[in-house]
């Protein structure tokens, strides 16, 4: 009967945790294969904007990126600087938590060099499809580091 019991509760407890789990990274491949663009560059500075709701702290970010290679898509040159979305948030101590992802993996500081996948003009894995000629990081781990940020 202990074995039962003990045996409803793993499940229960492994179905609870997935269904407030965030959503999965993608690998590498699956993030070439989704991103329009693949760019290799160095953070120059970032820019954000805090917005707070009754749940939820929402910070958006826009990422000035230096390109130092592209690796895929069109219309970019080494040297050009690029500018690139994602976001972070968090529930307020009130709020009742549903499940979601809560913004991008693995944030970039300033100095740093980063792979970051891209969608421009298509589905970017978390925000839907925006049309706006905007860059939106892969969502959520479209960001891969590749050296450490430099002291300014």
């Amino acid at each position: 009967m202990k074995a039962i019991i003990c045996a409803v509760l793993i499940l229960l407890a492994s179905l609870t945790s997935s269904a407030f789990g965030a959503k999965a990274g993608e690998d590498a491949a699956q993030m070439r294969n989704m991103a329009t663009h693949v760019i290799v560059g160095t953070v120059v500075q970032i820019y954000h904007r805090d917005q707070t709701t009754k749940d939820q702290h929402a910070t958006k970010y826009v990422a000035e990126i230096r390109t130092e290679g592209i690796e895929k898509g069109e219309g970019l040159q080494n040297g050009d600087l690029v500018y690139v979305r994602y976001s972070s948030s968090r529930w307020l101590p009130t709020a009742t938590p549903v499940p979601s992802q809560l913004g991008h993996d693995g944030l970039p500081r300033e100095g740093e060099t980063l792979r970051i996948y891209l969608a421009r003009n298509a589905y970017d894995g978390g925000s839907g499809y925006p049309q706006d000629g905007g860059f939106n990081v892969i969502f959520p781990n479209g960001f891969q580091r590749l050296g450490q940020a430099r002291k300014p």
